[in-house]
């Protein structure tokens, strides 16, 4: 089984799952800074995969993990990657549709996603990667606004949503959803650009 060294974590993967990028290293560091001044709680990793983003976002902290996806092999990766790297005791994987698997009380203080975000019409030119991976709908993004709703909902007061996407079209029209979707309780604080993607961060 193919692995990888991702934010000095050794993250195992295979074909069930998107193979981990080194860009989305970004996404885990990224989330690691602003977790010293977030709210207290967990955080919160939407569109798991086999967890290498989360699992780089908490592993030097005290932070426990709530981990989301629907698809099986993404659990089962998770975990054993969680396992190990010594992280195990501080996760907790939820398998199912993420619109479903949460509480309505549960708030975290961070909350990142990595979504699938190709046109349904384009997957084809992605071969190599599980269409359930990339699959993000007519437009790209309807699992990016599911996760801007869920960051509505469950997002602590003071809290920071990191949300990766295609480019920054696709940002402008999630900052603009997010904006009209959630009346200004979330807004868009801050996008980077990456060669692969973009990340963009969402206030609360």
């Amino acid at each position: 089984m193919p692995h990888l060294i991702f934010c000095g974590l050794d993250i195992t993967y295979d074909h069930r799952v998107l193979e981990p990028r080194p860009w989305t290293e970004a996404q885990s560091t990224w989330a690691a800074e602003l977790l010293p001044t977030a709210p207290v709680g967990p955080v919160l990793e939407l569109c798991a995969g086999a967890g290498h983003i989360g699992l780089g976002a908490v592993k030097d902290t005290d932070r426990a993990l709530v981990m989301v996806d629907v698809n099986p092999a993404a659990e089962e990766l998770s975990l054993q990657n969680a396992a190990a790297n010594g992280l195990a005791a501080r996760i907790d994987f939820r398998l199912g549709r993420m619109e479903e698997v949460l509480d309505a009380g549960e708030r975290f203080a961070v909350i990142v996603a990595d979504p699938p975000w190709v046109r349904s019409d384009e997957t084809s030119r992605f071969p190599e990667d599980p269409v359930l991976a990339i699959d993000g709908g007519g437009d790209g993004l309807d699992l990016a606004r599911t996760c801007v709703d869920l960051m509505d909902r469950h997002l602590s007061d003071g809290g920071a949503g990191l949300l990766q996407l295609g480019n920054l079209a696709q940002a402008e029209t999630i900052a603009a959803y997010a904006a009209a979707q959630t009346a200004g309780r979330l807004t868009l604080a801050e996008s980077r650009e990456f060669e692969r993607g973009v990340l963009v961060r969402l206030s609360r």
